[in-house]
């Protein structure tokens, strides 16, 4: 899985902006945190869609960004949590064991 790292709190209106042409996927990641790491390593065994870029973002180096990702979607603070972008709305969030690579895919594939 090719993860776009997200370091800088411009590269959200980078997101929006893709995902006027593809969805765009946020995960949002505590390296501490073993429910995280379990959500991740999820995702890197899932066969990856190509339709969807993946954006990662270090909860415990940038949380600052990660306020700024909830208040431009409007979606709760959870962690781990995926954001999943179309049109440049979060169309579908989901946390913790919910993180599913199946439920990504069937939420990127609709209108």
């Amino acid at each position: 899985m090719n993860w776009n790292p997200i370091i800088d709190s411009n590269q959200i209106e980078d997101i929006k902006a893709a995902s006027f042409t593809k969805p765009q996927l946020i995960l949002k990641h505590s390296t501490t945190c073993s429910i995280s790491k379990m959500a991740l390593a999820r995702l890197e065994r899932a066969e990856t869609p190509t339709h969807i870029d993946f954006h990662y973002l270090d909860l415990l180096n940038y949380r600052n960004i990660s306020k700024e990702i909830a208040e431009s979607f409007n979606v709760s603070h959870e962690s781990p949590q995926i954001l999943l972008i179309k049109n440049g709305q979060c169309v579908y969030d989901e946390s913790h064991g919910g993180i599913q690579m199946e439920e990504i895919e069937e939420q990127a594939l609709q209108a």
